[in-house]
Protein backbone atom coordinates (compact mmCIF):
# COMPACT_ATOMS: atom_id res chain seq x y z
CA UNK A 1 0.00 0.00 0.00
CA UNK A 2 1.35 3.57 -0.69
CA UNK A 3 1.36 6.07 1.29
CA UNK A 4 -0.92 9.37 0.79
CA UNK A 5 -0.66 12.53 2.54
CA UNK A 6 -3.57 14.10 1.77
CA UNK A 7 -5.90 11.57 3.06
CA UNK A 8 -3.49 10.62 6.13
CA UNK A 9 -4.05 14.24 7.29
CA UNK A 10 -7.41 13.96 6.33
CA UNK A 11 -8.05 11.24 8.39
CA UNK A 12 -5.78 13.05 11.98
CA UNK A 13 -8.35 15.96 11.43
CA UNK A 14 -11.77 13.92 11.16
CA UNK A 15 -10.29 11.94 14.31
CA UNK A 16 -9.38 14.43 16.18
CA UNK A 17 -12.78 16.11 15.91
CA UNK A 18 -14.10 12.61 17.15
CA UNK A 19 -11.95 12.78 19.93
CA UNK A 20 -12.80 16.59 21.00
CA UNK A 21 -16.26 16.09 20.17
CA UNK A 22 -16.17 18.54 17.83
CA UNK A 23 -19.55 18.62 16.35
CA UNK A 24 -18.93 21.27 13.99
CA UNK A 25 -15.43 19.85 12.43
CA UNK A 26 -17.16 16.01 12.60
CA UNK A 27 -19.85 17.60 10.62
CA UNK A 28 -17.28 19.28 8.20
CA UNK A 29 -15.77 15.80 7.29
CA UNK A 30 -18.90 13.43 7.16
CA UNK A 31 -20.95 12.98 4.62
CA UNK A 32 -25.11 13.45 6.06
CA UNK A 33 -25.46 9.82 4.16
CA UNK A 34 -22.85 8.87 6.62
CA UNK A 35 -23.38 4.24 7.34
CA UNK A 36 -21.54 2.73 9.96
CA UNK A 37 -21.40 -0.24 11.95
CA UNK A 38 -19.89 0.31 15.68
CA UNK A 39 -19.80 -3.66 17.12
CA UNK A 40 -19.39 -2.37 20.85
CA UNK A 41 -22.93 -0.40 20.47
CA UNK A 42 -25.55 -2.07 18.57
CA UNK A 43 -24.83 -5.02 15.62
CA UNK A 44 -26.95 -2.96 13.56
CA UNK A 45 -25.45 -0.48 10.99
CA UNK A 46 -26.26 3.42 12.34
CA UNK A 47 -27.40 5.80 9.84
CA UNK A 48 -26.81 9.61 9.41
CA UNK A 49 -25.04 12.08 11.59
CA UNK A 50 -27.88 12.39 14.48
CA UNK A 51 -26.91 9.40 16.05
CA UNK A 52 -23.30 10.45 16.76
CA UNK A 53 -24.06 14.39 17.24
CA UNK A 54 -25.86 13.38 20.33
CA UNK A 55 -23.32 11.40 21.78
CA UNK A 56 -20.73 13.80 20.67
CA UNK A 57 -22.61 16.17 22.78
CA UNK A 58 -22.98 14.11 25.71
CA UNK A 59 -19.53 13.19 26.04
CA UNK A 60 -18.51 16.71 25.80
CA UNK A 61 -21.05 17.65 28.75
CA UNK A 62 -19.46 15.25 31.06
CA UNK A 63 -15.83 15.22 29.86
CA UNK A 64 -15.92 11.77 28.08
CA UNK A 65 -13.67 10.59 25.36
CA UNK A 66 -15.22 8.53 23.08
CA UNK A 67 -14.84 5.07 22.52
CA UNK A 68 -12.44 4.99 25.05
CA UNK A 69 -14.40 2.09 26.75
CA UNK A 70 -13.51 4.85 30.48
CA UNK A 71 -16.87 5.94 31.96
CA UNK A 72 -17.33 8.51 34.48
CA UNK A 73 -18.33 11.95 34.84
CA UNK A 74 -14.69 13.93 34.48
CA UNK A 75 -16.07 17.43 33.89
CA UNK A 76 -12.69 17.90 32.90
CA UNK A 77 -12.15 15.93 30.21
CA UNK A 78 -9.41 13.62 31.05
CA UNK A 79 -6.04 13.41 28.58
CA UNK A 80 -6.38 11.57 25.76
CA UNK A 81 -4.70 10.38 22.62
CA UNK A 82 -5.04 8.45 19.40
CA UNK A 83 -2.95 6.68 17.59
CA UNK A 84 -2.96 4.48 14.27
CA UNK A 85 -1.34 1.16 14.15
CA UNK A 86 -0.73 -0.55 10.60
CA UNK A 87 -2.01 2.03 8.54
CA UNK A 88 -3.23 0.95 5.73
CA UNK A 89 -4.32 3.64 2.90
CA UNK A 90 -5.99 2.64 -0.70
CA UNK A 91 -6.96 5.70 -2.78
CA UNK A 92 -8.73 4.99 -6.37
CA UNK A 93 -9.12 8.20 -7.93
CA UNK A 94 -11.72 10.59 -5.65
CA UNK A 95 -12.29 7.26 -3.17
CA UNK A 96 -10.12 6.23 -0.45
CA UNK A 97 -10.26 3.49 2.32
CA UNK A 98 -8.34 3.53 5.55
CA UNK A 99 -7.61 0.34 7.46
CA UNK A 100 -5.94 0.45 11.00
CA UNK A 101 -6.29 -0.28 14.49
CA UNK A 102 -7.36 2.52 16.49
CA UNK A 103 -5.52 3.22 19.64
CA UNK A 104 -7.64 5.29 22.28
CA UNK A 105 -5.32 5.45 25.13
CA UNK A 106 -6.95 8.19 28.29
CA UNK A 107 -5.67 8.97 31.45
CA UNK A 108 -7.64 7.94 34.48
CA UNK A 109 -6.99 8.06 38.51
CA UNK A 110 -5.66 4.33 38.16
CA UNK A 111 -3.09 5.13 34.99
CA UNK A 112 -3.46 4.85 31.32
CA UNK A 113 -6.34 2.84 29.85
CA UNK A 114 -6.07 1.91 26.25
CA UNK A 115 -8.98 0.74 24.19
CA UNK A 116 -8.48 -0.50 20.44
CA UNK A 117 -10.90 -1.69 17.53
CA UNK A 118 -10.39 -2.22 13.93
CA UNK A 119 -11.62 0.30 11.59
CA UNK A 120 -12.02 0.81 8.25
CA UNK A 121 -13.11 4.45 6.95
CA UNK A 122 -14.66 5.18 3.09
CA UNK A 123 -13.44 8.62 2.36
CA UNK A 124 -14.81 10.35 -1.09
CA UNK A 125 -14.37 13.38 -2.73
CA UNK A 126 -17.69 15.36 -2.56
CA UNK A 127 -17.51 19.07 -4.27
CA UNK A 128 -13.96 19.28 -3.18
CA UNK A 129 -14.05 17.93 -0.48
CA UNK A 130 -13.38 14.77 1.44
CA UNK A 131 -15.85 13.38 3.24
CA UNK A 132 -16.56 9.67 5.16
CA UNK A 133 -19.13 8.33 3.86
CA UNK A 134 -18.87 4.86 5.62
CA UNK A 135 -17.04 3.35 9.14
CA UNK A 136 -16.86 -0.17 9.72
CA UNK A 137 -15.59 -1.11 13.33
CA UNK A 138 -14.46 -4.99 14.92
CA UNK A 139 -12.85 -6.00 17.77
CA UNK A 140 -9.12 -6.58 17.59
CA UNK A 141 -9.55 -9.34 19.54
CA UNK A 142 -10.34 -12.72 19.21
CA UNK A 143 -14.00 -12.46 18.71
CA UNK A 144 -16.33 -15.91 18.62
CA UNK A 145 -17.75 -16.83 14.71
CA UNK A 146 -21.09 -17.71 16.06
CA UNK A 147 -23.17 -16.31 19.01
CA UNK A 148 -22.90 -18.38 21.75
Amino acid sequence: MSYDKEIHEFLLKHLTSIRKNDVKAYQNSTSSDLTLYEWWVTPNRIDGLPFHEFMMEENKDHGRVFGSGVAGDFGDKPRSRFDLSNLSIQRIGDTAIASYTLLISTATEEGVKVASHNESRVIIKMDGNWKVVHVHKSPNWQAPHLPS
